[in-house]
Parts: structure tokens; C-alpha cells; sequence
């Protein structure tokens, strides 16, 4: 058991660093959203099953309490994340910044046709 939880402790730190590594890379805000959300989420998602696997593990009815906090902390991870960073990218572009590159803007198209 304990080298299924550093697996996953490791593809979830994993993850999380390519998440950083795409708000350094990326070259607008909002591939930056996009990729540091999806990087962030999924290792998120690898590090909350490790301290799982580590309450079933630990037995009982303390380590069973653990696991079932860690899923309920993930419901709610993969609820808000993917809210937050759709929050962040329709302000950014309320705010007037434009997408790197972009030759077709749906988003605008639509507001100026009265949606």
C-alpha cells in the first residue's frame, strides 16, 4: 500500500509542477487558466486519492473517516476549480484583454448580436 501512495503522491506533485510550469509558458491568460486548472486539478485529484488509499490503510474507524473527508475535499476540488477558472477567463475577457493570436472571438461575436 505504501508504494501505491507514493505513486500517486508523485504523479500528483507531478502534475501540479506542470501546472506551474504552464503559467510560465503559455502566452495569454487564458491558456494560462486553462492549462494550470487542468494540471492543477488532476494532480490535486492524484494527491487527495493518496491520503485516501492511506485511510484505508490505516484501518479503523479514524482512517476511515480520513478517506471519506478526502473524497468529499475532491467532490468539492472538482466542483469549484473548473467554476473558478471559467470566473477568471469571462472577466479577463469583460475586462477587454484578447486571446494571443486569435482570428475568431465567439464570445464577442454573440454579445454584440444581443445575447
Amino acid at each position: 500500500m505504501s508504494v501505491l501512495i507514493y505513486v500517486f503522491l508523485a504523479i500528483g506533485a507531478l502534475f501540479n509542477l506542470l501546472g506551474a510550469v504552464a503559467l510560465l509558458r503559455f502566452p495569454d491568460v487564458y491558456t494560462r487558466i486553462h492549462g494550470a486548472t487542468k494540471c492543477t486539478t488532476f494532480g490535486s485529484i492524484f494527491s487527495v486519492l493518496a491520503v485516501a488509499v492511506y485511510g484505508i490503510a490505516r484501518g479503523g474507524g479514524e482512517g476511515g473517516t480520513m478517506a471519506i473527508r478526502a473524497f468529499l475535499a475532491l467532490v468539492f476540488l472538482l466542483l469549484t476549480n473548473p467554476t473558478g477558472s471559467h470566473a477568471l477567463a469571462r472577466a479577463a475577457h469583460r475586462s477587454g484583454i484578447k486571446p494571443f493570436r486569435a482570428v475568431v472571438d465567439r464570445l464577442e461575436e454573440a454579445g454584440k448580436e444581443g445575447r
